[in-house]
């Protein structure tokens, strides 16, 4: 019997003077060998997926991983703004 465990850290990866607003978009991508996966990875990807003009107020990244995260693992970068 095996077992496959996850772990999700979040931190705060920037906070700028602009408000942070109503809108959300979300930027992902998978990291396999070290090499990102998606190359529009980035807070500029997310606020276009969110539909934010007026400035990107506070991005938040996430990194998913399990028991492989040597070989594979997962970054999301949530931006909130208008």
């Amino acid at each position: 019997m095996s077992t496959a465990t996850s772990c999700s850290v979040n931190r705060p990866l920037s906070v700028s003077a602009a408000p942070i607003g109503t809108r959300v978009g979300v930027s992902k991508t998978g990291v396999l060998f070290g090499g990102i996966k998606n190359k529009n990875f980035g807070i500029a990807e997310a606020a276009h997926n969110g539909k934010i003009t007026g400035g990107v107020g506070v991005a938040d990244m996430k990194v998913t991983s399990s028991i492989f995260s040597f070989i594979y693992y997962k970054k999301q970068i949530t931006v909130y703004g208008n």
